[in-house]
Parts: C-alpha cells; sequence; structure tokens
C-alpha cells in the first residue's frame, strides 16, 4: 500500500494543475479565475521544488510551459472554443514525451523497477496512447458539446481514464512481480 500512495502521490500532483483548472471551471463557471488559478499552481509546484533544491523532471517543465503557454493564449483570445480544444495540443505533447522509454521510472518503486522493468516500460507506451486517444476525443467533444457540458465531462473523463489506468498498472505489475519474485525465490533453493 505504501508504494500505491507514493505513486498515486506523485499523479496527482502531476495533474494537480489541470485537475485544479477543471474544478475551479466547474464550480465557478468563471474561465479566466480556473485559468490563473492553474497557471498559479503550476507556478508554486515548480518554485517549491527548485526552493527544496529537489530535480525538476523533464515532463514537470513540459507541463509547466504548456500551462503557462495555453493559460497566456486563453486570456489574449477570451474565446472558449480555444480553451476547449486547447487540452488537444497538451494531450499530443505529453504523448509524444511519454513515447521516451523508461520515462515512468519516476513513478515506479525500486523494487517494481527491478522485477517488472519491461512491464514499466510496457505501460510507458500504453499512457502514451491513452494521451493520444485522449486527445482525438477531446476533439470530438470540443466539437459537440457546450463549454459547460463539455468541462463536465472533460473533469469526469480525464479523471477516471488515468485512476482507471493507473489502478490496471498497478494490478498488474505488483501480481506480476509478486509472481516473478516467487519464481526467483524458487530457482535459488
Amino acid at each position: 500500500m505504501k508504494d500505491l500512495f507514493q505513486a498515486s502521490k506523485v499523479l496527482l500532483l502531476d495533474l494537480a494543475s489541470t485537475l485544479l483548472f477543471l474544478v475551479a471551471y466547474v464550480l465557478t463557471g468563471n474561465l479566466f479565475l480556473a485559468v490563473g488559478l492553474g497557471m498559479a499552481l503550476g507556478l508554486a509546484q515548480i518554485g517549491w521544488q527548485l526552493f527544496r533544491k529537489q530535480p525538476v523532471e523533464a515532463l514537470q517543465w513540459l507541463s509547466l510551459v504548456i500551462i503557462l503557454a495555453s493559460g497566456g493564449a486563453t486570456f489574449v483570445t477570451d474565446d472558449p472554443r480555444f480553451v476547449m480544444l486547447k487540452p488537444t495540443i497538451i494531450y499530443i505533447v505529453v504523448g509524444i514525451v511519454m513515447l521516451k522509454r523508461g520515462w515512468m521510472n519516476r513513478y515506479i518503486p525500486p523494487i517494481a523497477r527491478a522485477t517488472v522493468p519491461d512491464l514499466g516500460i510496457l505501460f510507458g507506451y500504453i499512457w502514451a496512447g491513452l494521451m493520444f486517444f485522449s486527445a482525438a476525443l477531446n476533439i470530438v467533444l470540443a466539437l459537440t458539446l457546450d463549454a459547460t457540458a463539455w468541462a463536465a465531462v472533460k473533469s469526469v473523463y480525464a479523471i477516471s481514464s488515468k485512476v482507471g489506468l493507473f489502478a490496471i498498472q498497478y494490478a498488474v505489475m505488483k501480481s506480476t512481480g509478486i509472481r516473478r519474485a516467487k519464481a526467483m525465490m524458487a530457482t535459488t533453493t
């Protein structure tokens, strides 16, 4: 459970700006407030890590750049359709970054890196696939729903798809890791 909690914590921290934006927009309907809060949280997270002299991973820097660029563009355009299509670009860029072999090592505890490194790589590619699917789905949703319905659907989908894949990955890696560890122990005795 400790490993699950640690991995969940890292994932939630990485998604915090997006989740704050979605929640603030759904609750207030105020696009500028939601965008501003998401941007501020993204800056605060990176600032806190730098202040504590902790390394900032490439995916975290990319996330901050995307948040600031898309947030700034939102303020300039004031176009709800742009805001609705913006996650498509984010999903594509993040999906491309996730195609880098081994990106997921940051999220996997040492014992899993030792027993199921192949699954870490495989699930890294599956996460990239989820991002590309999410990009395509977002285009469909943005072009067929109004802003409020889009934000509600996006909130549910964004959280449930990632939590669902995370749960599947955890279960598969945990059960496979246990089986492999037992098999290794049986061959050494």
